[in-house]
């Protein structure tokens, strides 16, 4: 549950999906605003939970791939759903925030 209160991980599940494998590189470059620690620390807890599988190549230099797992393609739909109903809702949202900033 911690995830879906975390928008980072979100993030970085949509993005996974989108990219099929990524290094860190690539999604410290696709994912606008995070800071490197910080995609350190979701990655390595989506990986802990099973979002996230993590594959280390034995190379020279080391190579890591980062993929969504099985239990992160499962979620995904879901994430999708409340993108979705963000986006149909984010003016109401927006609204209501206005009205308690006055």
């Amino acid at each position: 549950m911690n995830h879906f209160g975390n928008k980072w991980s979100m993030i970085v599940i949509i993005t996974l999906a989108s990219n099929r494998t990524m290094r860190f590189n690539e999604l410290d470059k696709a994912i606008v605003g995070i800071s490197q620690k910080m995609l350190t620390s979701t990655l390595q807890a989506l990986e802990n939970d099973g979002f996230v599988s993590r594959t280390m190549y034995q190379e020279i230099p080391p190579r890591v791939e980062y993929k969504l797992s099985d239990l992160g393609l499962n979620l995904l739909p879901l994430i999708e759903n409340v993108a979705e109903w963000i986006t149909q809702y984010s003016g109401e949202i927006n609204k209501a925030k206005q009205g308690r900033e006055r």
